[in-house]
């Protein structure tokens, strides 16, 4: 087993041209922490388990308790809008306002509410590969992990059309975030000792070689 360390609004077309006009100088992209280099990432890729996913049986995407109180009256959500936002303040409840760069498809929000909070390796993936054999806290430290590169503010709309997909079925719309995004999708799996099929390892093999 690993060993740990430790709202949403629809978009409407017109929604989704008005936030890219909103891109702005000095919006920086949301870069979460540990995302390994990319030598390392294929170094990591090399030596994970290549297996079939396992069942989506008994899922339940609250078993993955997220979202906890960090302090303060802040969440976990809350601590990524922090650090992945530009020009950030927190209001009372920790309420959090501030300009966000999507990396996912280079669009910027200015409303807390447009943005999701992703799971990069997705809950329901994790699950498939490992995680059903965890126990609840190793889950609840997974689905909040602030110290690598598992969650980053992302366009919501953008995150729900990624689901639980994994790189062989999505990818981020910015090709330019590819070698990135891979990076961080197999810095999680290695982290967390979770299994990759031959069709994610396939594309995760041809995203890194863009790096």
């Amino acid at each position: 087993m690993f060993t740990r360390r430790t709202v949403r609004n629809s978009v409407t077309a017109t929604g989704i041209a008005a936030a890219l006009s909103l891109s702005a100088v000095g919006v920086a992209a949301a870069e979460p922490p540990g995302i390994p280099d990319a030598a390392t990432a294929k170094s990591q890729l090399a030596e994970l388990t290549v297996q079939a996913d396992g069942s989506q049986d008994g899922y339940d995407r609250e078993k993955f308790n997220h979202w906890i109180d960090q302090g303060e009256g802040c969440d976990t959500r809350d601590e990524v809008l922090k650090r992945d936002g530009t020009d950030v303040n927190v209001g009372a409840d920790c309420a959090v306002t501030g300009s966000w760069a999507s990396p996912y498809d280079d669009a910027t929000w200015t409303e807390a509410g447009d943005v999701d909070i992703d799971h990069v390796v997705p809950l329901a993936a994790a699950w498939r590969t490992g995680a059903s054999g965890w126990t609840d806290a190793e889950r609840e430290a997974y689905a909040n992990d602030l110290e690598g590169p598992q969650l980053i503010a992302v366009t919501d709309n953008v995150n729900q059309e990624k689901g639980d997909k994994s790189p062989d079925a999505w990818k981020p719309p910015s090709t330019g975030y590819w070698c990135t995004y891979a990076s961080m999708w197999v810095g999680v799996k290695a982290k967390y000792e979770l299994t990759v099929n031959e069709a994610e390892k396939t594309a995760l093999d041809e995203m890194l070689a863009s790096c």
